[in-house]
């Protein structure tokens, strides 16, 4: 057993270097930013890793899916998928993650958390089942070269209107709550194990829940949107309507320190807003009127450490040239399988293959042909 008590933390984090102990947590930013997608800032994505070998993923935003391949973790340990609400920059980097993680040898199944829709067709279960309609070429044309069983994606919807565990293995409980965005069908997350908790607001504005479900948690991540200056100012948006997209349809800055401050968690983490040098201070300004406690404003690749002693705050160090990490178990079946006969192309389009020889000249095709 190990402890994160003798731990010495190196001032960046480096994938691949640092075992978690067995007490300890790791979670990662992958995405912070909103649907206006840039290359500073995925969209929403927060990767948690536990002392036991556990990782879930809560909500997989636009651009999101190259962070975590940053991270250098093999595919068949990212899994288990957790959705807030089904906005694209929550949801956009499901497809990459589904495909381009079974072509990265993950042989099990992609599972995927989520809430229930005000009607069947906008909920969770609807979403994999169209997205799997959408990429229906694209999983057709992979079959028979990579394993059957990596490219399964399996949708475990849940009642958006109840507070409920929806996960409960290996001494982990996830529980969801009902949280208030735009329309029903949008919830949060509380995750506990070994004495840890934290918890993640996706997109919400503050409710009742979250005080309940959120009180004394280790790490609080609650949206926390740019000001209605910042939307005015560099936006143009006009002052009422700046107004009502920062405290109707999100939360403000100041209206997260306010719930950071009634929640009281060992550190809050502040997200989903542009966190520029000229937007980022406006946001901590806003949110210090409300609350003095232990804050980050949350960027891409950020790195927390939970131990029962300290919260370590870090950068990530990582690659961009990245290779998919594999077990050698894992690489170990893609050699063996042979594309079926089933995804070939029609006979017509095959006897436009054009034939080489051994010096690399055309033998099947002239410009009489053309």
């Amino acid at each position: 057993m190990t402890s994160s008590k003798s731990r010495e933390y190196r001032d960046h984090y480096f994938p691949g270097t640092e075992e978690l102990a067995d007490d300890e947590v790791r979670v990662v930013a992958l995405g912070t930013g909103m649907p206006l997608v840039r290359r500073s800032q995925a969209s929403a994505s927060f990767l948690v890793q536990l002392g036991n070998g556990d990782n879930f993923i809560f909500d997989m935003g636009s651009h999101a899916a190259a962070n975590l391949a940053c991270l250098e973790i093999p595919f068949n340990q990212l899994t288990k998928v957790f959705l807030g609400h089904l906005h694209i920059d929550h949801v956009g980097d499901i497809g990459e993650l589904w495909i381009c993680g079974w072509l990265g040898a993950r042989t099990k199944p992609l599972e995927i958390w989520g809430p229930s829709g005000d009607t069947p067709e906008y909920g969770t279960a609807a979403f994999v089942d169209n997205l799997k309609k959408t990429l229906a070429w694209d999983y057709r044309t992979r079959t028979g070269s990579v394993p059957e069983s990596g490219g399964e994606m399996i949708a475990h919807e849940f009642d958006f209107t109840k507070s409920a565990v929806i996960y409960e293995e290996n001494g982990v409980k996830i529980t969801s709550f009902p949280a208030i965005h735009i329309s029903d069908g949008a919830v949060s997350f509380r995750l506990e194990w070994n004495g840890r908790t934290i918890v993640y607001s996706s997109d919400t504005n503050p409710n009742k829940w979250f005080l309940d479900y959120a009180r004394d948690a280790d790490l609080v991540i609650h949206e926390s949107f740019m000001t209605a200056n910042t939307l005015v100012r560099r936006r143009g948006f006009k002052p009422e309507v700046a107004e009502m997209v920062a405290t109707k349809y999100h939360t403000s800055p100041a209206q997260a320190g306010k719930v950071f401050s009634v929640v009281k968690p060992r550190l809050a983490v502040a997200y989903h807003f542009f966190n520029d040098l000229d937007t980022k201070y406006e946001v901590l300004e806003e949110i210090r009127t409300t609350y003095d406690g232990p804050l980050t404003l949350a960027e891409d690749m950020v790195v927390w450490n939970v131990t029962p002693d300290d919260i370590i705050v870090r950068q990530a160090a990582v690659a961009d040239n990245v290779w998919p990490n594999q077990t050698k178990e894992d690489a170990a079946v893609f050699p063996t399988l042979k594309r079926g006969p089933q995804v070939l192309p029609s006979q017509w389009v095959q006897d436009g293959l054009l034939e080489f020889d051994d010096d690399m000249n055309i033998t099947n095709y002239t410009e009489d042909d053309d």
